[in-house]
């Protein structure tokens, strides 16, 4: 309406009223399962999204989605009696959307083992229809991702791209985790992001079955693989 408002040559005047806020801080938690590994428990594939969202909405896409999608393909996974080598563990991020104190948490939290962390994968685009996944790792990465995206084609999701993480994952990614994230048809994301409209019956079932489908393909396979995925190198950072 603004566009052809602006397209006749009418002046748009535009008041805003905000209501937003920044209250003290509260303690808050990282919320964390597993399916520890049968031969490598030591080594950890992480997969999970962030449990915070806009307080004008439930956050059904953002991110809602990407945790429950998370914790149901390990739910999958156990249901199947499939327990890779090393452990897959799920993370529900909190404090994401104003700090990322969960995600620095977790790090810190971690810190020792990083060199085990093999993989982390963030859903936080939205449980739309899967096309892929991204992936950001050292040299080779992207084949082996190519390779796994194939086992994928059946619901559609089997392309890989170079380019993927999210903000929970960044920082394990600084410090040379492979990162990756679903590939997903985003174009109504922003239709619902960070407003009251972001509820849970925006969330197309077989859409997300689909998501959680790629997410115990990718951790599974990844998580039981004789090799690990490429390192990316080490960024420099302040923490």
């Amino acid at each position: 309406m603004l566009h052809r408002m602006s397209d006749r040559g009418q002046k748009i005047v535009v008041e805003l009223k905000m209501s937003a806020r920044t209250l003290p801080d509260a303690p808050s938690r990282n919320v964390v399962a597993e399916l520890v590994g049968s031969s490598k428990p030591d080594e950890i594939v992480v997969l999970g999204g962030h449990i915070d969202s806009w307080d004008v909405g439930t956050g059904a896409m953002d991110d809602a989605g990407g945790v429950v999608a998370a914790w149901e393909a390990l739910r999958l996974l156990k249901r199947l009696g499939l327990r890779p080598k090393r452990t897959i563990r799920v993370v529900a991020w909190t404090n994401e959307e104003n700090g990322g104190r969960g995600a620095d948490g977790y790090r810190d939290a971690h810190r020792a083992e990083i060199g085990k962390h093999v993989m982390a994968l963030e859903s936080d685009n939205g449980v739309f229809k899967p096309f892929g996944m991204g992936i950001t790792a050292g040299e080779g990465g992207l084949a082996i991702a190519k390779d796994i995206a194939e086992l994928l084609a059946p619901i559609g999701a089997d392309s890989a791209s170079a380019g993927g993480g999210g903000a929970d994952t960044a920082p394990l990614g600084a410090l040379g985790v492979p990162t990756m994230s679903p590939s997903v048809d985003g174009s109504r994301y922003f239709w619902y992001h960070h407003s009251s409209a972001d509820t849970i019956d925006k969330l197309d079932p077989r859409e997300m079955a689909e998501c959680v489908a790629l997410m115990a393909v990718v951790a599974y396979v990844i998580a039981d693989m004789p090799q690990t995925l490429p390192r990316t190198p080490v960024r420099a950072t302040g923490n």
